[in-house]
């Protein structure tokens, strides 16, 4: 491993103007295709956008819809479940009846959006020793 090693000498063989306009060249070329590579990029993902944006528009509207059909059954239901209990124990039985039960199913909702936002609260914000928000 005793090999010597001779310094490099700059001045020994100096660097050809071709090569260095060559090199320059190949910089250059490399510059314009990572622009053309950056503007492919961004097109592609705006593209994607594009779509994204157009499928939300429209499983929104198909959500919106379902929503107001569901809503139309749901007082289809209603007026049917009247007219049937009405026969059996009068209108205004049926109608106490209908109302109790559509409460009573509120209610269970209405508790239940309650429990999951207290749920959230707890998870979210931070408590101090004695327990307090």
């Amino acid at each position: 491993m005793d090999a010597e090693y001779e310094p490099l000498d700059s001045a020994a063989e100096p660097v050809s103007p071709t090569g260095l306009a060559g090199l320059i060249d190949d910089l250059r070329r490399l510059g314009a295709e990572g622009r053309d590579y950056v503007g492919a990029e961004l097109d592609y993902q705006a593209s994607r956008a594009r779509f994204a944006a157009g499928a939300a528009a429209r499983i929104a509207l198909f959500g919106l819809i379902a929503l107001i059909v569901a809503v139309f059954a749901l007082g289809a239901l209603v007026v049917g479940l009247l007219m049937a209990l009405a026969t059996l124990v009068g209108p205004w039985w049926a109608t106490l009846i209908v109302a109790g039960g559509l409460a009573v199913v509120a209610l269970a909702f209405a508790l239940a959006a309650k429990s999951g936002y207290s749920r959230a609260m707890r998870l979210i914000l931070p408590r101090d020793e004695k327990g307090d928000v």
